[in-house]
């Protein structure tokens, strides 16, 4: 069975036989892959009332552990976004009530962004929700396949420039590249 990918590798053999598309082929379906499963969590989000923007930063703050608290700084960190997007973000959960913000005491030039009882009462049942759906979405691989597939990308993430936030011997990519699909 061939997939999209296939066929245009296809013609790049017919058209270029003096290239290899090999490695277009790998990006490509990582690519497609990426669009592909944005599409379903966004589908699936909105069942929620949420965008795949407002999950992000609402499981961040929640699997960041009691008091459910972060600096708007950690957020960027976590969400690879500018602390313009951020602010902007934030001042929309804020309004929808689902987090509030608040000057950080111990350093009054942070910002501490908390989730609220409303928030963790939306985000977790939409969290066990969104678990089903990605093991659906990945049931025709089976446990090894998975685990190697996750392995392979994280190596190529790391080769990239992504890497855990918060460590110094590891910085984070640019503040341009994509956010998890799944926090």
């Amino acid at each position: 069975m061939e997939d999209n990918v296939d066929w245009r590798m296809n013609q790049w053999r017919v058209e270029r036989p003096d290239i290899d598309p090999t490695p277009m082929g790998v990006v490509a379906r990582v690519q497609r892959a990426c669009r592909l499963l944005e599409r379903e969590l966004r589908d699936h989000f909105a069942t929620h009332d949420l965008q795949l923007w407002e999950f992000d930063i609402l499981g961040t703050l929640r699997r960041s552990g009691p008091p459910y608290r972060l600096t708007a700084g950690q957020l960027v960190e976590a969400s690879m976004v500018t602390s313009g997007a951020i602010t902007n973000r934030i001042d929309r959960l804020v309004a929808r009530e689902l987090v509030t913000r608040g000057v950080d005491p111990l350093n009054r030039r942070s910002v501490l962004v908390t989730l609220t009882e409303r928030g963790r009462e939306l985000i977790d049942p939409v969290v066990t929700a969104h678990v089903d759906l990605e093991a659906r979405l990945l049931g025709e691989l089976s446990g090894p396949e998975q685990e190697r597939l996750a392995g392979l990308l994280r190596k190529l993430l790391i080769v990239l420039g992504d890497h855990s936030p918060g460590n110094p011997l590891n910085p984070p990519g640019p503040p341009d590249s994509p956010g998890p699909l799944a926090p």
